[in-house]
């Protein structure tokens, strides 16, 4: 009888255990959980932004302005908010009426889901602190990084990525108006630099949440060796 009793003693501890080891794996940190179910997939999809065909001819003035005063577009660009179109100069080789036609032709622009871009987005632990968002398919690269409570940082294959200002992104920005998190990795040395960004939020306004990612490698020269970028759309939990 007492082996008996001391075998149901273990098995209720072991099951207490079992039952808050399940608690405490339910408990996904706010900046990933508030977006994606903890392991619930979700059916997302790759998107590019399109804004109408129209609107070529007047970026191909804008290159040519550019090409013929590079040190000048260069200046003007770095001083514009990053994402939105330049504000007007006389320099873009655009009149007052070209740059308004431009403007109303990328407030046009909308998110076109790329051909076979289907992922399914997944929240999971991958162990005690740490959780990764599985995606599969033309997505799957996501899934290599891990999202490390503790210190607030997304480690990845080239290094850890530092959190940044929370993002309230402007509505004419290329993405749209959206909130969220974001984090980066960057690393220069005398072969060239690194550049790594990871982001997560919402969609304001829709039932949209968002993942976005981009991996570029330049030489020490500058010449671009690798760019990946990704944006992935995804029905948030609840909506």
């Amino acid at each position: 009888m007492k082996q008996v009793i001391r075998s149901l003693g273990v098995a209720a501890v072991a099951a207490h255990a079992l039952l808050a080891l399940a608690a405490v794996a339910q408990e996904a940190p706010a900046v990933l959980g508030n977006y994606l179910a903890l392991g619930t997939s979700a059916r997302g999809q790759m998107v590019v932004v399109e804004p109408p065909k129209e609107i070529n001819r007047y970026v191909a003035k804008v290159e040519e302005a550019a090409r013929a005063d590079p040190a000048w577009f260069k200046v003007y660009s770095k001083s514009a908010k990053p994402g939105i179109p330049l504000p007007f100069h006389e320099k873009l080789g655009l009149s007052k009426e070209d740059y308004a036609d431009y403007n109303k032709l990328w407030d046009e622009r909308k998110m076109v889901p790329l051909k076979d871009g289907n992922v399914v987005v997944r929240l999971e632990q991958s162990k005690p602190g740490e959780w990764m968002i599985r995606v599969s398919g033309k997505g799957a690269p996501l899934s290599l990084l891990r999202y490390q409570q503790g210190k607030d940082v997304v480690k990845s294959p080239n290094g850890e990525l530092a959190r940044l200002k929370d993002i309230d992104a402007d509505p004419r920005s290329i993405l749209g108006r959206w909130t969220g998190h974001e984090w980066r990795f960057q690393e220069e040395d005398t072969l060239g630099k690194i550049k790594e960004n990871f982001g997560i939020g919402t969609l304001v306004g829709t039932k949209w949440g968002i993942l976005v990612y981009r991996l570029q490698e330049t030489s020490s020269t500058g010449k671009l060796l690798f760019d990946r970028s990704m944006v992935i759309r995804f029905p948030m939990k609840g909506k």
